[in-house]
Order: C-alpha cells, then sequence, then structure tokens
C-alpha cells in the first residue's frame, strides 16, 4: 500500500497517468496483478493497494514507467509505502 500528496497543480495530471496504467492493464489483462489506486477527498491524497504474484510487476509496463517519470517532481513529498495485508473484504471491486 502507497500513499502520498501531490502538489495541487499537478494532481490532475496524476490521476490522467494512473488511468493510462489501468487502461494499459484492462487491455493486456496480466495475470497475477490486483491493483487499486484511489484518489482521496482533499483531491491531493493517492492511495494505491496492490497485490502481486511473484514475477509480476507494474514496472513492466509503460504505462506505469510514463506514471512514474518525473514523479518526484509532482509530489508534494515522498510516497508512504508500507505492506498490508488484507484481513478480509466483501464486495472490493466489484
Amino acid at each position: 500500500m502507497i500513499r502520498y500528496e501531490m502538489r495541487p497543480d499537478t494532481a490532475d495530471d496524476n490521476q490522467r497517468l494512473i488511468e493510462g496504467v489501468f487502461a494499459e492493464l484492462a487491455s493486456k489483462a496480466p495475470e497475477g496483478i490486483s491493483y487499486a489506486s484511489f484518489r482521496l477527498g482533499d483531491g491531493v491524497t493517492f492511495v494505491h493497494v496492490g497485490q502481486m504474484a511473484e514475477g509480476a510487476a507494474l514496472t513492466d509496463f509503460p504505462a506505469f514507467q510514463e506514471f512514474q517519470k518525473g514523479f518526484g517532481e509532482r509530489a508534494a513529498g515522498a510516497p508512504d509505502a508500507n505492506e498490508a495485508k488484507i484481513i478480509g473484504s466483501y464486495g472490493f471491486g466489484s
């Protein structure tokens, strides 16, 4: 799980880049990747939650590479990455 804040002037561009990642994932339908992104109510905070099977990586996708380019220039600070374990979910993502 990764949480970070964008500068107000770059938040919409960040969302557009994230949407590009999901468009590529939808078109390629890779195995072993579960991934969700959220834009919080303040409009500048983003949370990404992902689960990758061994050998699966978002960094293999050009759209994700594009999202990572210039991230530090768009961000208001460093991202906070934490490992998280699913306790349970119901209808998540459906």
